[in-house]
């Protein structure tokens, strides 16, 4: 038994093995990352993406089916690339974080003027709403800014309104209205 497993492990070299590791979690992330291109709209990119993807699937894939009698680590190998791969991918995408916001908070009326004064000097779209608290006058701020930037948004409105409630939500379509041009350039 344990002579098998030892076969097992060693019946493809160290190289092969990262090889097929660093292909397929490149792979993926390219998949990763072509999917959100394409949901975000940008069809260029992801088109180009899914060329790249394919390609690597292509030759990774058969170069491991070919080999997986002789090599079944090859399988594990890949399948454990797979996912780290999405892992990646999604990290990837988090980082780069295309796409435009609506960030809503609802503050206390007591320091709105201010906390609204403060957003809009710093170049962002603010839209103001009265509203009613269980024990209060509130103020509902909406925020369209580039998702890129909405943890500096939400830190900023914390910092003037610690018991401020902030939701923010993903938007596809974003038409009319007053956004700064720092704003645009920035997307």
């Amino acid at each position: 038994m344990g002579e098998s497993i030892i076969n097992l492990l060693t019946a493809a070299s160290p190289l092969e093995l990262f090889l097929i590791f660093i292909s397929k979690l490149v792979e993926v992330a390219i998949s990763t990352l072509r999917i959100i291109l394409i949901s975000k709209g940008h069809r260029r990119a992801g088109t180009l993406l899914s060329f790249v993807e394919i390609l690597l699937w292509v030759f990774l894939t058969s170069w491991v089916i070919l080999g997986l009698a002789a090599a079944p680590i090859k399988g594990i190998v890949y399948s454990i690339a797979f996912a780290a791969g999405v892992y990646l991918g999604s990290r990837l995408e988090s980082y780069i974080a295309l796409g435009r916001v609506l960030v809503q908070a609802i503050v206390t009326k007591d320091n709105s003027d201010a906390l609204v004064g403060c957003l809009r000097r710093k170049g962002y779209a603010v839209t103001t709403m009265e509203a009613k608290g269980r024990d209060s006058d509130k103020l509902v701020l909406m925020i369209f800014a580039n998702r890129k930037g909405k943890e500096t948004i939400i830190a900023e409105i914390h910092e003037l309104d610690g018991k401020a409630m902030i939701i923010t939500n993903d938007i596809s379509t974003l038409q009319g209205g007053t956004i700064s041009s720092v704003q645009r350039i920035l997307k």
